[in-house]
């Protein structure tokens, strides 16, 4: 297995995480991230995949093309994490979470992804690392995108 960090990027109007009943952050105008990361994944899936997403263009300019970063448009970034994306449908009904990093070696490198994100882009909310969560979203467009690190 190769691991790839995986990152599926929502264009959102606005987002809120809520945890017990309680928003625990919230962005309007920008991107919802949510984040998946799989047995093997380093600081270099990190770096390459939050350069990535900082980048990406997926914003309409005045023609109605996206062709604008989330930098452009002066959006926020709303990161979610969710070992639900690494989970392998190949066989059988019920999804197999052996790709996923197990929680005690993945909560290091979630803090370093968020703290790497903050570092290169101001506008970054969260939800809580292994939080049973809910996620408020409205999706503009729809886009939605996968976003893998490089092998």
């Amino acid at each position: 297995m190769d691991p790839k960090l995986i990152a599926i990027v929502q264009r959102v109007k606005s987002c809120s995480v809520s945890i017990e009943n309680k928003i625990q952050s919230t962005i309007n105008h920008g991107m919802l991230v949510f984040l998946g990361i799989e047995v093997g994944d380093s600081i270099d899936a990190i770096k390459y995949i939050t350069d990535k997403i900082i980048k990406l263009r997926i914003f309409d300019d005045n023609q109605n093309k996206m062709n604008l970063s989330i930098g452009d448009v002066g959006g926020s970034i709303m990161v979610v994490s969710q070992f639900t994306l690494c989970g392998d449908t190949k066989k059988g009904n019920r999804p197999s979470y052996m790709n996923a990093m197990p929680p005690k070696d993945s909560k290091p490198l979630y803090d370093s992804f968020m703290e790497y994100i903050k570092s290169c882009y101001s506008q970054v909310e969260s939800g809580i690392f292994q939080a049973d969560m809910n996620i408020s979203l409205i999706n503009d467009g729809p886009v939605t995108l996968i976003v893998r690190s490089k092998n």
